[in-house]
């Protein structure tokens, strides 16, 4: 895989910006913008080597940053939020690739659609609606071990590097440059819309492809087992997500849930795990 050039960092922080919201969160607004293009210029000349962990985390950010000017974060139960992230430093923690450049965190966007996205870096999103769908804590560590599964096989550097947005981002080098050492201008932004609007499209509308849904499920069962969770809390998730099919979100981006509950069915028997979840339960109860 080529290095992916840093410049899509802007490319997403000018949406952000462009939506009205560059501190949204705490991303850090234009001194984010700046902190990203001071490693544009190193990017572009290693374009033929291997994206490095810092890469990924950069424009994970950007891709965060972009996503939280889609939607609002949801901060009514901050103690939600801080349970999600326990059961996400857990997996990662038991995962096949626990090192990440300034690790992996969770964010709950208010909203009750039922979706989830995961950027390159590490950052995991999943919505309000997907949270209050999970009746166990084990489903819920199902749904971050999905996600996280992603960003482990790497699915989000791939396919941000198939759009072929190389040779744009090599082009317009010189100008990210220049832009970098001045005072920030919106106006000079609005030339990247388009190339934010179709990345955007397939990181968070379109989804990955089948093949990779389907793997992001076999390595979540993996994950979930070496953690100590139930695996078959995957199929339970999807059961729920089953019972609830609708056409948007993570309906329209995933394959059907009785696909997917098949898909991982081979993978559960080899990963088979004492079911210990009902020390849980008061535990994911006190979290609602």
């Amino acid at each position: 895989m080529k290095k992916i050039p840093l410049l899509l960092c802007l490319l997403f922080m000018a949406a952000a910006i462009l939506h009205g919201r560059p501190d949204a969160t705490g991303f850090g607004g234009w001194d984010f913008v700046g902190e990203a293009l001071a490693r544009m210029g190193r990017a572009v000349q290693a374009l033929d080597s291997e994206p490095t962990l810092e890469d990924a985390h950069y424009l994970g950010r950007a891709v965060a940053a972009h996503i939280l000017a889609m939607y609002e974060p949801y901060t009514q139960n901050p103690g939600l939020t801080r349970y999600v992230n326990k059961i996400l430093q857990t997996l990662v923690i038991n995962s096949s690739r626990p090192a990440a450049f300034r690790g992996h965190f969770a964010v709950i966007l208010d909203t009750p659609d039922f979706n989830a996205f995961a950027t390159p870096g590490g950052h995991i999103f999943l919505t309000r609606g997907l949270v209050e769908a999970a009746t166990t804590e084990d489903m819920l560590a199902a749904v971050l071990a999905h996600e996280l599964a992603h960003v482990i096989l790497g699915h989000g550097l791939g396919m941000i590097e198939a759009m072929a947005f190389r040779d744009e981002a090599a082009a317009i080098a010189g100008r990210a440059a220049d832009f970098a050492g001045n005072t920030p201008e919106a106006a000079r932004l609005m030339g990247f819309r388009d190339s934010v609007s179709a990345i955007v499209d397939v990181l968070v509308r379109t989804g990955y492809s089948r093949e990779q849904e389907f793997a992001a499920d076999r390595k979540a069962v993996e994950i979930l087992a070496a953690a100590g969770y139930d695996p078959r809390a995957l199929q339970d998730m999807l059961r729920a997500l089953e019972q609830r099919q609708g056409t948007g979100g993570m309906f329209a981006t995933h394959p059907a849930p009785a696909e997917r509950i098949r898909n991982v069915e081979d993978a559960i028997r080899r990963h088979r795990v004492a079911d210990t979840s009902t020390h849980r339960r008061s535990r994911f109860a006190a979290n609602r």
